[in-house]
């Protein structure tokens, strides 16, 4: 069974059309459609992280009050840019995060996608070490948070504590066993992808990828996905790794839905980002029938275990939900999603 859930990008604007219009709107807007989602039988409610954006930022009180209001779905992040992080500090918000989920968090973390602001993470005080890039300091700080989220005691104690101290080094607190395995990272070449399953990580395959071949973008979204399990393989993990696809997919079901998405779901697309040739995935808005056998042929939602809806969320939640609510009814049994 593929889990199914859903992606926000969290955008707010103040115009009229948009239902977000603050953003408070946004962020109760989603708590709100991720206790829809539950309600639903959705699997998981992930966010997006922009920084300097009118959009989702800082997700842990978020994800927080997420954990508060619902009892089973996933609570996850695609993603988080490390390269505004401090590690230590955000081991502990999520492991506060964590404990009041219950253990629902899936953190998806990365590099980062381009930016609202020119190198926008030393505002927040991080630089890159001399001969480091941006990217280089991004993954570093994940490898400080990944080892920090094992438990291990790394500080030596005040011989004179206010509190008294547990016996040996000190661990960040709050601590969530099981956290560690479930961080993701979201990966747009190959390299990165190989790169994250010899950490250990889950893998977030999103909408745009490195172009490496030249191929359709679920050809080679396929390909990485299937390099990224036999590098896992490789590097003797114990578990069983999880892979995630983003997709933009709409079943037209009603007039509303063809009003908003009936124009045709369009091709692939290529553009250079961050001076990198980039391949973008196409949507998928059709009637149900259509869109079931147009799924079956995209070879990365095949290869996927997770599949995240992304959604418009200055629609508003009443639509959202019904957004959800039809590929969970109409398209993913005929999958055999569900």
């Amino acid at each position: 069974m593929k889990k199914i859930g859903f992606l926000s990008f969290g955008h707010w604007s103040p115009s009229a059309h948009s239902q977000t219009r603050s953003a408070g709107d946004t962020l109760l807007q989603s708590i709100d459609l991720a206790v829809a989602a539950e309600e639903l039988g959705a699997d998981g409610a992930y966010f997006r992280v922009h920084h300097f954006a009118r959009q989702l930022a800082s997700p842990f009180p978020l994800l927080a009050a997420v954990g508060a209001k619902t009892n089973r779905i996933e609570i996850g992040t695609g993603v988080i840019d490390m390269r505004y992080e401090n590690p230590l500090y955000m081991a502990e918000d999520a492991g506060a995060a964590d404990l009041i989920a219950g253990g629902r968090l899936q953190l998806g973390i990365s590099r980062g996608s381009p930016e609202q602001v020119i190198e926008g993470w030393r505002h927040f005080g991080y630089a890159p070490a001399e001969g480091e890039s941006d990217a280089d300091m991004g993954r570093r700080h994940a490898e400080v948070f990944l080892n920090v989220l094992r438990g291990e005691g790394f500080a030596q104690p005040n011989p004179r504590p206010m509190f008294p101290n547990p016996p040996g080094l000190l661990r960040i607190e709050p601590h969530s066993a099981g956290l560690r395995d479930r961080i993701w990272w979201g990966s747009a070449s190959n390299d990165t992808a190989v790169w994250a399953a010899k950490q250990g990580m889950n893998l977030q395959s999103s909408t745009l990828k490195k172009d490496e071949s030249g191929e359709p973008f679920h050809v080679q979204q396929a390909k990485q996905i299937r390099l990224y399990r036999d590098a896992w393989k490789d590097a003797g993990h114990a578990r069983a790794p999880r892979v995630s696809v983003s997709r933009s997919i709409f079943a037209l079901v009603n007039d509303q839905d063809r009003a908003y998405f009936g124009r045709g779901d369009g091709d692939d697309q290529i553009g250079v980002i961050d001076d990198m040739r980039a391949i973008f995935g196409r949507s998928y808005a059709a009637e149900p029938d259509k869109l079931v056998a147009e799924l079956k042929a995209d070879e990365a939602i095949q290869e996927a275990d997770t599949l995240l809806l992304t959604v418009p969320n200055q629609l508003g939640v009443a639509y959202n939900a019904h957004v959800i609510e039809a590929i969970l009814q109409h398209v993913a049994p005929g999958l055999g999603w569900r």
